[in-house]
This record gives C-alpha cells, structure tokens and sequence, in this order.
C-alpha cells in the first residue's frame, strides 16, 4: 500500500477492525518513512461473468435496477429492494466464490423477491426464465397457490374474543 502523503511503497498496519456488516475489514496504517497515518477498506472482491463472457464486479444497484422493473406499480419501497440486494449478496457471498454467472445472480433473486411481493416475482420470473405461452404463467401461479396452501394458517380470531 502506497503512502498517500509521500508515495513510499510500504506501510505498517496499527489497527483492524471489521465494519458493521461484517464485510469489509477498515485498517489503520502509518508510513515508516513520513510517519503519515491513513486508512484502508478491504473488501472481498465479487465478479459476475456475463453470457457474453465478460468479468465485471458485483453491482447491488445492477440487482435493485432489475428487480425495481417487475415492482413498478407495487407497494415495494426502495428500503425493501435495498435489504432484497444485501441478501441476494450475502447469499452470494456465502458461496465461497470469488466469481459467479449471471443465471446464478438471477437465481438467487427469485426467492427473496417472491416473499416480498408475488407479483413482482411472477413478472422477473416471466423474464428471467423466458416464459412463453400462458401455460408458463399457469404453472407459476399454480406453484403459487399450492405453496400458500401447504402453509399453516393464521387462526382467525372470533368477534367475542375481541375486548
């Protein structure tokens, strides 16, 4: 790591300390030459390989600009995509790997956004995995209703019980 102050190639860690989230390590350096102390985030670096091919670094945004298409129109805050895009990393992350296909990325995302808001998932579902007749969105929706079915439900409070 280069001194900021007088450009000496080498530095001495004082101090690490993790961030909040846990995924970035902040440390703090002194120059043996200047005697200048700064500080450093690291971060693991996380790169998506494309369908073309191409390598790019990991993008939250890229994540909450895709999945805020399919939630035009829905009670969907930008809060909610920001904690669906954390969890779509974290899960990501927790792969172990440095790099990761696309499909995978989409993927990932299907679940947390089908908890936050079925009709959204239905829209990135019918994009993402290229519905193409109405049999396709059948079949999604009957999936749907079987899982909401196979969930115990909430039992209803009688009008006596309420004081």
């Amino acid at each position: 790591m280069h001194c900021p102050f007088c450009r000496n190639p080498d530095s001495r860690v004082i101090d690490s300390r993790t961030s909040d989230d846990g995924l970035s390590i902040r440390r703090r350096r002194q120059c043996p030459k200047c005697g200048g102390r700064f500080s450093t985030v690291e971060t693991a670096s996380l790169n998506v390989i494309k369908r073309s091919g191409v390598v790019e670094p990991f993008s939250r945004e890229k994540v909450m600009s895709g999945v805020r298409k399919a939630c035009q129109g829905r009670p969907v805050t930008d809060a909610d995509l920001a904690m669906l895009a954390q969890q779509v990393e974290e899960a990501i992350r927790q792969t172990g790997s440095s790099q990761i296909e696309a499909n995978e990325i989409g993927l990932s995302i299907l679940g947390p956004l089908r908890e936050l808001d079925e009709v959204a998932y239905l829209r990135f579902a019918s994009v993402y995995q290229a519905f193409e007749s109405l049999d396709d969105f059948d079949a999604a929706i009957a999936q749907l209703r079987a899982d909401h079915a196979a969930r115990p439900s909430a039992t209803p409070v009688a009008a006596d019980d309420v004081q």
